[in-house]
This record gives structure tokens, C-alpha cells and sequence, in this order.
């Protein structure tokens, strides 16, 4: 199944494989009806050229359709400073409909914790769902609540329909 460009839909940028496998956990959890509304890309194998890649390959199609929005997964690798860093390289025009999320450090430091990457990835759709924080209140992703409350107005009804 491929995304309708000019329907409302999602793209998942992830910086590395385990996020990818997160993404796709979370994906796997959402209503099949609305599986044609997300896309997975594949990893871009770091931060740095996930922001590349988004500059190179996806700032023109988000012009392009404007009901496409993008959800950049990286690793903060400790850094709150790191959403700054990536926000500052997307255009002005394009903020309110890209959004960065990720671990605080990285997803595998989650896993002793809170499971295997399919549990999170459930457990993370299951509070978009039902509108909770029960996960992602946790200490090494709490640091994305205001991102994931302007997420949650923009994606959650193309994700999550009445």
C-alpha cells in the first residue's frame, strides 16, 4: 500500500535502524484503514544525515503536498539541546508539519525498561490512542511532551479517526 500525496498522511524519517524498528512497532499497532496514511522510510544511519536527507530529498515535497507531515525520529544522544539543533535546519514554512522525536539518550537504553522495541512501539500507539502518557512520560522520553502535544493536534486525526 502506498501514500495518497494529497491526502493527509504522515512520513517517518528514522535516524537509525532501531528507531526505524520502533516506528514500524508503532505503525503495526494502528488501525489497518489507516495504514495507507503512514510511511516508514528507511534509516538514514545518524542524526546528522537524517537532517541531510530531509534538506535533500524531502523539503521539496512538502512544498509539493502540503498535506504531508514529517516526524524526524533521532537519538538526543543526551542532548536537550539537540531538538534546537535539528529545528534550526527546517524551513520556517514547513515547522508547524515536521515534528522531532526520540529517545534521550538512545532506544536501546528504553529496552531494559520497558521491553523489546515491539512492546514500546505498541505501547507508544496505545497513549497516542487513548491520549495518555503512561510511556512516554517516561524519564528518557518526557522531554518530547511539547513536541508530542503538537503532534497529537496535527497527526492524531489522521492517525486516529473518530
Amino acid at each position: 500500500m502506498s501514500l495518497n500525496n494529497h491526502q493527509p498522511h504522515v512520513l517517518v524519517l528514522p535516524e537509525d535502524e532501531a528507531n526505524r524498528q520502533l516506528a514500524n512497532e508503532f505503525k503495526l499497532n494502528l488501525d489497518q484503514s489507516v495504514h495507507t496514511r503512514i510511511h516508514v522510510d528507511r534509516e538514514a544511519g545518524g542524526w546528522i544525515k537524517a537532517l541531510d536527507r530531509f534538506e535533500s530529498e524531502h523539503v521539496v515535497r512538502m512544498h509539493r503536498y502540503p498535506n504531508r507531515f514529517m516526524v524526524l525520529v533521532i537519538d538526543f544522544d543526551g542532548s536537550e539541546r539537540r531538538r534546537n539543533d535539528v529545528t534550526s535546519r527546517i524551513p520556517e514554512e514547513l515547522r508547524d508539519r515536521v515534528f522531532v522525536l526520540g529517545a534521550l539518550r538512545e532506544p536501546e537504553d528504553l529496552k531494559p525498561v520497558l521491553g523489546s522495541y515491539e512492546r514500546i512501539g505498541s505501547a507508544l500507539a496505545k497513549d497516542c490512542r487513548e491520549e495518555t502518557d503512561t510511556t512516554w512520560n517516561h524519564e528518557l522520553l518526557r522531554h518530547n511532551a511539547g513536541e508530542l502535544a503538537r503532534l497529537r493536534r496535527h497527526v492524531r486525526p489522521i492517525l486516529f479517526p473518530l
